[in-house]
């Protein structure tokens, strides 16, 4: 397990109390380094979504746990929020959850010319996701997706 992980373990670990004491469902955690900067962020999320209100509880208790057991030496900034409306499908509890749901597939090669393909998730593993279109199905390998997030339709 990378340094990384453990991160997001440990912190996922810190935030299951305060999920559930504020009544939300962790949607994700990462540490992830942006522009030379570490950001550790976790998604929250629950029936009907979360408000601001909300993410600043959450961002309070789970900093304080933080500071507590201080297991991150690098510095970093805390960043709570809901996943948004497209948000990106990482973890199998994701894919999941969005079984039926229309979904855009992004790769880092193009297929026949195309790296953008949309439509709606209807099987995945460990390895592979399968969406409906409408010239039929098509399987996308997981590592060749730079990412899959539910499609935003205004």
């Amino acid at each position: 397990m990378s340094r990384r992980e453990e991160i997001e373990k440990k912190t996922e670990a810190l935030l299951k109390p305060i999920a559930e004491s504020n009544k939300v469902r962790i949607y994700d955690v990462e540490f992830v380094k942006e522009a030379g900067e570490w950001y550790l962020r976790a998604y929250i999320d629950r029936d009907g979504g979360v408000d601001i209100n909300k993410c600043v509880d959450v961002s309070h208790a789970l900093s304080d746990a933080l500071d507590e057991h201080d297991f991150i030496e690098e510095a970093y900034t805390l960043e709570v929020s809901s996943p948004g409306l497209g948000r990106q499908l990482k973890k199998d509890r994701h894919f999941e959850n969005s079984l039926g749901l229309e979904v855009d597939v992004k790769l880092y090669k193009a297929i026949d010319g195309t790296k953008e393909y949309t439509g709606k998730l209807i099987s995945y593993d460990s390895d592979t996701v399968t969406i409906e279109m409408p010239d039929g199905e098509h399987v996308f390998n997981r590592k060749d997706a730079s990412s899959i997030r539910l499609t935003i339709d205004f």
